[in-house]
């Protein structure tokens, strides 16, 4: 056996890089940034310094079914973007978007339409020079915009060809390139994400985007968090529990708010969440009937509930108890649900830590212009959080 002394160095550089190694496995966080058409802006690079990817959005899927196509329709360019983001930030390219859900279908539909999309998607990735896309799919299997019109069960189909179209773009991209997905954040919408497709579905994605916002809309009929904690803990749990790992899914952040028309009488109790709300959408047609809306910190404020949203920003308070920034307006009858600054840092002990995740993404970079209050917000809890990573 060789002396101590002789093995010493040895083992010292062994125990160095393993801790250099344990370190950068703690520090590695993603930070996602959609980068939006609507509000084309960021901060100085400067402050950039935490995001680790971009995904500029949207490209519509239905370009990628047609044969021959060499042009690429984006509101900017890959490289115009990457000039705005630090040298180490990805760029991807964000595909479909609520909404444009019908290139999807049709590309899902069959082998050959899936090997056309995904040839065509790698054509676009090699031609704008992007580090890959994000899949925003709204969503297979159903509970669209279109739900109304096109019924769930007619729809049924894509839960199985959903993974079968990501295989085929893994297939056409390579290892090299990355390919996430945009999934939805309300259980009810999680059609296509089972015990038994979510495996599947992972082998082929570096990472999931969970919409962790939007999880009260014109569906609901009674009042919650738009963006709770107690809501993206059962959405990042569900797909957990599918067979997700927690180290590839981004908890989802909303550079916006929210509010919706309530019931009067019903919202005079100890406390207005989960008090019914006027009827928001057409019961036919899904159509919006006006009872709520909302709007992006760079956008201007609607006249119409100005006065009622200075009520929510000067008088709204937390829920501690499902984890919400909120305001209840009495004169008004609206509920406003949204995250200041504060709610954004707590969900990094609540969420993040809790369940281990892999990252964060927010909807959008540039609608928190002009004074980026929310992902300041956003930036100093990410460092919060990798630094009790390393103090472990």
């Amino acid at each position: 056996m060789a002396p101590m002394r002789l093995l010493w160095p040895y083992l010292f550089l062994f125990s160095s890089l393993t801790m250099a190694v344990n370190l950068t496995a703690k520090r590695h966080l993603r930070c996602i940034m959609y980068f939006t058409g609507q509000h084309p802006v960021a901060p100085p690079i400067d402050q950039l310094h935490h995001v680790t990817h971009v995904a500029v959005a949207f490209m519509s899927p239905g370009i990628f079914n047609e044969h021959g196509r060499t042009d690429w329709p984006l509101f900017t360019t890959v490289d115009d973007v990457r000039a705005k983001f630090p040298e180490h930030t990805k760029v991807q390219v964000a595909i479909g978007g609520w909404g444009d859900t019908d290139g999807f279908s049709t590309a899902a539909l069959n082998d050959e339409t899936r090997k056309t999309f995904a040839e065509n998607v790698a054509k676009m990735v090699t031609a704008t020079g992007a580090d890959g896309i994000d899949v925003d799919w709204e969503y297979p299997g159903g509970n669209g915009e279109d739900y109304k019109q096109v019924p769930n069960s007619a729809k049924a189909w894509e839960i199985d060809a959903y993974p079968l179209l990501l295989a085929e773009l893994r297939a056409a991209l390579g290892p090299n390139k990355l390919i996430s997905a945009a999934v939805p954040g309300l259980t009810r919408d999680m059609l296509a994400f089972t015990r038994e497709t979510v495996p599947q579905i992972m082998r082929h994605l570096d990472f999931l985007n969970v919409m962790t916002y939007d999880l009260m809309n014109r569906r609901d009929t009674v009042t919650k968090h738009h963006t709770g904690v107690t809501l993206s803990l059962e959405a990042i749990d569900a797909y957990i529990s599918a067979g997700a790992t927690p180290q590839k899914l981004n908890l989802g952040f909303a550079f916006y708010t929210k509010y919706f028309k309530t019931e009067h009488d019903a919202c005079t109790g100890p406390s207005p969440v989960g008090c019914p709300t006027l009827q928001l959408e057409n019961p036919e047609t899904g159509a919006d009937l006006g009872r709520s809306g909302g709007f992006s910190w760079h956008d201007t404020v609607p006249e119409e509930v100005a006065e009622s949203f200075a009520r929510a920003r000067e008088h709204g308070v937390y829920d501690d108890q499902q984890g919400g920034f909120y305001y209840w307006d009495a004169k008004d009858d609206l509920w406003w649900t949204f995250d200041n600054p504060d709610a954004i840092k707590r969900k990094f002990p609540l969420i993040m830590a809790k369940r281990r995740l892999g990252g964060v993404f927010a909807w959008g970079l540039g609608e928190d212009a002009p004074s980026f209050d929310h992902f300041t917000a956003l930036s100093e809890g990410l460092s919060g959080h990798l630094k009790g990573r390393d103090e472990l």
